[in-house]
């Protein structure tokens, strides 16, 4: 009974901030990107209204998604300091409580929500963001969006099952050329059978032609071995510049499992895919900042100098999530070029900002 009624005072004390913080923190966004960019569309471009709320909400789970960790750092700051303020926190350390034990509840429910979020991620946002790009390029824009596209993948399927999968670094439709192109190949039973790489390619007399590559070839064991290289050879590969760029996706749009599926079996070939690896364990690792958020968060909120306002804690929270993402986009740019392992990259943030919330938690039955 004692247990239930804590987890129901701390749980009770953060799930009106984490609500809260959700709405604001997507007002935010939504005002600052969403809506400028509606009202711009709508403006100078003449886009109906009704073409503009289906981008709307084909952006907006994308925003849900990214304000989760920010909610639930605000909601363990705000949480904690209302106990803090109420004399609550000091009450229970004086039954013999550790602050250890305060934070079981907190710790269960953001790895709830960070299970959420990350399926979420894996579901909603992918289909979402798609739609989203396709409606922005071939509706709105009327296909005059940027030419050249980076990093863009196609499945080919038949009946489905999977024939081959193309990746491209980059894709030029409108002068017929890529570059660093990929192919794997796969059998009736979706065993990976073979792979090539080539440095370019070109559309020629309505076919696709590849230069300056290499052909493996893929065991039933999993071992490559090279078959042979060539200067020049066309590819099986049906589309026009055109039908492909609209056929291809973005490595952005893609879930964390479709990556892995991807680049795990192209990193036999020995190709670099340090920027897809770093995208990877990006995917993973941000959702569960929701967990190292809310830690920080509540041991921040329960110092002696976590005491403050509504305002002054949701500044303290903004500040929290923008030097997490610097740190994001610092080890981002080093995964990306080869100077950290992609892991560490991915995941650095994480674990720095968990060494500060446990700092913050040790510190709490210290005061």
């Amino acid at each position: 009974m004692r247990r239930s009624l804590l987890n129901k005072l701390i749980l009770g004390a953060c799930t009106g901030p984490f609500l809260f913080g959700i709405l604001i923190f997507v007002l935010i966004f939504v005002a600052g990107d969403l809506l400028f960019q509606a009202a711009k569309l709508i403006i100078e471009r003449g886009i109906a209204f009704s073409v503009v709320t289906r981008l709307f909400f084909y952006r907006l789970p994308e925003v849900v998604v990214m304000t989760i960790p920010m909610s639930s750092l605000l909601a363990g700051l705000l949480g904690m300091s209302t106990l803090n303020s109420g004399s609550e926190l000091i009450a229970l350390k004086s039954l013999g409580i550790p602050f250890t034990r305060i934070l079981r509840p907190i710790i269960l429910t953001s790895v709830l929500v960070a299970l959420t979020a990350l399926g979420f991620n894996e579901t909603v946002v992918p289909f979402a963001s798609i739609a989203a790009d396709r409606l922005m390029r071939y509706e709105i824009m009327k296909n005059q969006a940027a030419a050249v596209q980076e990093k863009v993948f196609l499945r080919d399927e038949e009946n489905g099952r999977l024939k081959r999968v193309l990746y491209i670094d980059v894709l030029n439709p409108d002068e017929g050329l890529m570059s660093g192109i990929m192919m794997h190949e796969f059998d009736n039973e979706g065993r990976l059978t073979t792979t090539l790489n080539a440095m370019r390619g070109m559309w020629q007399n309505s076919q696709w032609w590849i230069e300056d590559g290499r052909m493996y070839s893929v065991n039933a064991e999993g071992e490559v071995s090279l078959l042979l290289r060539f200067e020049r050879q066309r590819l099986a590969l049906k589309l026009s510049p055109q039908q492909l760029q609209r056929s291809t996706r973005k490595p952005s749009n893609m879930s964390a499992h479709e990556l892995w599926s991807y680049i795990s079996q192209a990193a036999e070939t020995g190709t670099d895919l340090s920027k897809l690896w770093v995208m990877f364990h990006l995917k993973l690792a941000v959702p569960w900042a929701c967990v190292i958020m809310a830690v920080l968060g509540a041991g921040f909120g329960a110092s002696k100098k976590g005491r403050s306002g509504g305002g002054v804690g949701f500044g303290i929270s903004v500040v929290f999530v923008f030097a997490y993402y610097v740190v994001m986009s610092l080890c981002r740019a080093l995964g990306e070029a080869g100077n950290i392992p992609s892991f560490v990259a991915g995941w650095g943030p994480n674990i720095v900002f968990i060494a500060i919330a446990l700092f913050f938690a040790w510190r709490v039955d210290r005061i």
